[in-house]
């Protein structure tokens, strides 16, 4: 018989699924980050539910990280406070061996890739890491709705990313194309 907490855990581990998928369809950056953040704050509560307290921890964390982005205060010094405290305290908060530490590397890679970034590429890059770390947390602590999305995400990123170099590649040779040379020939007298 399933326990209430994994019920209730994966309620709310598919609100945070129906987030984070509307967030990637989204085309304006605040409104993606508007999604994330409930994205989150689901995500923190699935794994408070769900007894990942690292997984928590990360989630407030990635909370308060999603609202200074969306209001535009995603400092220097703010990302690295919160990259300190999710290690502080999510280190030791951690009561689930190395799948506790996926969402602490996934918070801390994200969290700099944000702040650092700001070619689209790379940050599809990023988005691809973040989601397979989380996938193997969510998985362990049997978040199934949102390991699913994870995986479908980091998948579909992947196939983004690679449509992109594909695209940049056929540009670049549409532009380096040599000229179609002409034979000569002698002039008859």
């Amino acid at each position: 018989m399933l326990s209430v907490n994994l019920i209730v855990g994966n309620i709310f581990s598919f609100c945070c699924a129906v987030c984070i998928a509307i967030s990637v369809i989204k085309r304006n950056k605040k409104n993606l980050i508007w999604w994330q953040i409930w994205d989150s704050t689901f995500e923190m509560l699935t794994s408070l539910v769900l007894l990942s307290y690292a997984g928590c921890i990360t989630g407030a964390l990635c909370t308060f990280r999603n609202i200074f982005a969306y209001k535009k205060g995603l400092t220097k010094f703010i990302t690295w406070a919160l990259v300190a405290a999710c290690l502080v305290v999510g280190l030791s908060l951690n009561n689930r061996g190395i799948f506790g530490i996926m969402p602490i590397a996934a918070f801390t890679f994200y969290t700099l890739a944000m702040y650092w970034t700001k070619d689209e590429q790379q940050m599809r890059y990023a988005v691809v890491g973040n989601l397979l770390l989380w996938f193997i947390h969510d998985f362990y602590i049997q978040s199934y709705p949102s390991a699913i999305m994870d995986l479908v995400l980091s998948a579909w990123s992947f196939y983004q990313a690679m449509r992109h170099i594909q695209r940049k590649r056929q540009t670049r040779k549409s532009l380096t194309l040599p000229m179609p040379q002409t034979t000569q020939t002698p002039l008859e007298v």
